[in-house]
């Protein structure tokens, strides 16, 4: 089983940009049921990434936690299955 659960983001709201604390993520596009096909995003060495399917500016902010966003409206959390 894996050891820590990959964040998720989202940005219903529309903003120009949203901060995180990962590097490592998953982008859905919108709360379901408007969401897109959910994508694992890497920023690598960079400090932003766009999402290909909403064209959302992921910036990384390492004063948040991995599971942090700013705005905090953009952190999503899947149900169990």
């Amino acid at each position: 089983m894996a050891d820590h659960v990959v964040p998720h983001f989202q940005n219903t709201s529309g903003h120009d940009s949203v901060a995180i604390g990962a590097k490592e993520f998953m982008c859905i596009g919108a709360n379901p049921p408007f969401d897109h096909p959910h994508v694992f995003l890497d920023m690598g060495d960079e400090n932003e990434i766009v999402c290909p399917y909403c064209s959302t500016l992921y910036k990384f902010d390492d004063t948040l936690k991995a599971t942090e966003s700013s705005p905090n409206d953009c952190v999503f959390t899947p149900e169990a299955a």
